[in-house]
């Protein structure tokens, strides 16, 4: 206590040098905080978006993933609801479940004939109540605004398809959507859809009443799973945005019931996944154990694996890993920074006290005992300026949270308020504070060094 007393007598001799120092480890401090706590909320915000979308873990056929996209309706589960009421009812499983569904994946062409026009899609069967569930999945208490699903009360043949597609398929008029303007160039005419898809499209008409005057319909034609096609008509809902191009000129979102008509006509209805929600992600590895477990003894010789979200989105890896190194390289260039401030201060204090040292040392004071006094220093220096920085950057988080900013989230549709996570960021906080004392105390001991080592009649 002796030599931190001295020590910070010694940072007070010379305010002037002090204060400059601690305002740079301030300020590196606040930065690395900032750009940490607004990491974490992207990270938690595409985590949030992609466990609310496609669950923490999904139960499919073991040959799925990696060929299911080409033909998905070969790859379907026929026992699935026994699997989902086993899965549901499991008395290590229960406890960590939020929601247990069935989904249906299936490519095909959809088409609005009327207009001549037609694209090739990937549709999505879901059961509307638990979608609308899984959208409330809010572990980290984000600022979303969760809508339920478009085809919350509808009917069995409506359907909610991407903006991209409406755009395609000349529908944008009747949905009411904005920014869609209409192609210079106009379809090729006299081109008509194949006899047997007219066939099957004005049978599936005739069981559908007419289109009323603002409403769009499109007809949608898939592979059944014998090979052979069929087509169902469907009224759309509404068109929304994927915050994808990619996937929001191919989406489509219709019942569960229905595609799996259309796939499966009057075979075994089946599916060709089954989404696991949990409360927490952290359950994830105890969940999946206990999967597996079910999957070798009470699902022995049914083909099946279980994927988590992470696995099922490679894009989430991507941007944690891309913003990993980032925050890894912005903390070690502000380190560097920190270590070289503090490196100039002690030895300009060493140049200016050499006569000090030389008294000290004449006096009986130790190489050692020089040594600790300017670390002590160092160390003053790291934990006033960690402790700064921190009620610094907590108050800027705030303000910063409490500014009404906005921004579009990768992937994200619609802008959500601009949120920087600090607060509740313990091990961010105390690895931020913790790596500022060290680089202080590091980068005085080399001077500390320096003065410990000078001759005592010489200084």
């Amino acid at each position: 206590m002796k030599t931190l007393s001295l020590a910070l007598r010694n940072l007070l001799r010379n305010r002037r040098r002090s204060v400059t120092t601690l305002a740079a480890m301030v300020i590196g401090v606040v930065t690395i905080l900032i750009f940490g706590g607004y990491f974490r909320n992207i990270i938690y915000g595409l985590e949030t978006q992609t466990v609310a979308q496609i669950g923490h873990l999904q139960i499919q056929h073991k040959d799925y993933f990696l060929y299911g996209t080409g033909n998905p309706a070969a790859y379907g589960m026929p026992g699935y609801r026994r699997i989902i009421d086993l899965v549901a009812h499991d008395p290590v499983l229960a406890p960590m479940l939020t929601v247990v569904t069935p989904t249906l994946s299936l490519g095909g062409i959809a088409g609005n004939f009327a207009a001549g026009v037609s694209r090739t899609v990937f549709g999505s069967g879901v059961v509307v109540e638990d979608q609308n569930r899984m959208r409330q999945w809010n572990a980290y208490g984000l600022p979303f605004i969760r809508r339920p699903l478009a085809l919350t009360g509808t009917g069995d043949d409506a359907v909610i398809i991407g903006k991209g597609v409406a755009r395609v398929l000349q529908l944008c008029g009747a949905l009411g959507v904005a920014d869609c303007p209409q192609p210079d160039t106009a379809p090729a005419q006299g081109v008509s859809a194949p006899a047997d898809v007219i066939a099957l499209s004005m049978q599936e008409s005739k069981q559908v009443p007419a289109t009323p005057a603002g409403e769009a319909r499109i007809e949608l034609l898939a592979s059944n799973v014998h090979g052979a096609p069929n087509v169902t008509s469907l009224r759309v809902v509404k068109a929304e945005s994927q915050g994808v191009k990619e996937f929001d000129d191919m989406y489509v979102g219709l019942h569960l019931s229905r595609a799996q008509r259309l796939v499966y006509g009057g075979d075994t209805p089946q599916v060709t996944a089954i989404v696991v929600q949990l409360a927490h992600t952290g359950q994830i590895p105890a969940a999946k154990a206990r999967l597996e477990e079910l999957r070798a003894t009470t699902f022995k010789g049914e083909p099946l694996s279980v994927q988590d979200f992470r696995t099922l989105n490679p894009f989430y890896n991507q941007v944690v890993t891309m913003f990993g190194a980032i925050f890894t390289f912005v903390a070690v260039l502000i380190g560097a920074i920190v270590l070289f401030t503090v490196g100039n201060t002690m030895t300009m204090a060493v140049v200016e006290r050499t006569t000090e040292i030389g008294t000290l040392r004449a006096i009986g004071l130790r190489r050692g005992g020089v040594r600790r006094l300017f670390v002590g220093e160092g160390l003053l220096l790291g934990l006033i300026g960690a402790l700064v920085g921190v009620v610094a950057a907590l108050g800027l988080s705030w303000l910063i949270n409490h500014s009404g900013l906005t921004w579009t989230p990768p992937g994200q549709a619609n802008p959500i308020p601009l949120s920087v996570r600090v607060w509740g960021e313990g091990a961010l906080i105390l690895g931020t504070a913790a790596g500022l004392v060290v680089v202080a105390v590091v980068s005085a001991w080399w001077p500390a060094r320096r003065a410990a080592a000078k001759n005592i009649v010489d200084a």
